[in-house]
């Protein structure tokens, strides 16, 4: 009996000394794994870079597009490639970042899985400022349209943030979101009142409104730029506060987290980066809904991992559907906001039947 005891309580050491390392070993090979995913997305993007400069009204081959980039000769193939085809790509790719990364800072703030950029009222500010620039001022230039639909998202997600601070307490994900959704309304319903009111807002707005990457001049990228850098910055500094706020707002202060600066740096990155994108290349749905889910997939909850990929993501995703804009009505071109509504609502149905949503 003696010998028995000494047996088992000899035995149970090691058998959990054993299996120590073997979860150790599990938790670590997904951290392993996040650069050669970060490796294998930028991939993805440089494979979509191609495709979008070499594919469209004229395909060019890819001997062709390499020249173009390199030494140019002024022919026809090198002027579509350089004054058309890459600033029409490098704006695609900065809008989906900046569409990606707002979308899993969106929902990381408001812990809502089906939160997008535009739940903070955003688009709507920026949809409401564009028609009154067209129906006060006569605005009928894309240029003309980014600084008032940047000022429009701007006041919006301001608006927001104070309407849902106030009563006791900061700014919480339910009074955000639900301020986020009257601001919305409120500002869709004056949108719809002045495009009623005259058919030539009417129709400059349509275009403006559907989403489009063709048509930009290359100034707006320029234009856009320091707002989309600032607003990269700000969410790459609030991502480890932001996985401290996803263990709960309790924890996070327990831990020395101020809840409202946290908050209050992301929002200032949403609307940075959803006002740049959304002034640029008009309202561009799915990609703020669907991105960050597919980027969770492959590294996890830790923001850290998350915004990058989903930067890539996003990036990836606006040049694929802008390029097969181009191929399915050609010699014409369906512009990349349709693209992007047809194919995000069946993959997000897709995504939503497969795989059960991460609580955030």
């Amino acid at each position: 009996m003696g010998s028995d005891r000494m047996t088992v309580t000899h035995d149970r050491p090691n058998a959990s000394a054993s299996a120590r390392p073997s979860a150790s070993g599990s938790s670590a090979r997904p951290r392993r794994r996040r650069p050669l995913i970060v490796l294998g997305l930028t991939g993805v993007v440089l494979l979509c870079i191609v495709l979008s400069i070499a594919i469209g009204a004229k395909p060019i081959p890819i001997g062709d597009v390499w020249a173009g980039l390199v030494s140019p000769e002024n022919s026809e193939n090198d002027v579509i490639i350089r004054s058309l085809r890459v600033p029409r790509t490098v704006l695609g790719l900065l809008v989906g970042a900046a569409l990606g990364i707002a979308g899993a800072l969106m929902q990381g703030h408001t812990r809502n899985p089906l939160a997008d950029p535009g739940l903070l009222g955003v688009e709507a500010g920026a949809a409401f400022a564009v028609v009154l620039a067209i129906y006060s001022f006569g605005v009928t230039d894309t240029l003309g349209f980014v600084w008032f639909a940047f000022a429009g998202a701007l006041v919006a997600s301001l608006v927001v943030f104070a309407l849902g601070s106030l009563g006791q307490g900061a700014a919480t994900p339910v009074t955000l979101a639900l301020a986020g959704a009257a601001v919305s309304a409120l500002l869709g319903s004056f949108t719809s009142a002045l495009i009623l009111m005259d058919r030539q807002t009417l129709d400059v707005f349509r275009f403006w409104q559907v989403g489009a990457l063709t048509g930009r001049p290359t100034r707006v990228i320029w234009e856009v730029l320091p707002f989309l850098i600032v607003g990269l910055l700000l969410a790459l500094y609030n991502a480890p506060a932001l996985n401290l706020l996803s263990l709960g707002e309790d924890v996070a202060r327990s831990l020395g987290q101020s809840v409202f600066t946290t908050r209050a740096i992301g929002i200032a990155s949403i609307t940075l980066l959803t006002g740049a994108a959304v002034a640029a290349a008009g309202p561009i749905g799915f990609v703020g809904l669907v991105v960050p889910h597919v980027a969770r997939i492959f590294t996890g909850p830790d923001y850290r991992w998350l915004l990058p990929c989903s930067a890539l993501l996003g990036g990836s995703l606006v040049l694929l559907t802008d390029t097969i804009g181009r191929v399915v009505v050609r010699p014409g071109e369906m512009q990349v906001g349709i693209i992007m509504a047809l194919v995000g609502a069946p993959f997000f149905i897709w995504l939503v039947r497969r795989r059960r949503l991460a609580a955030l």
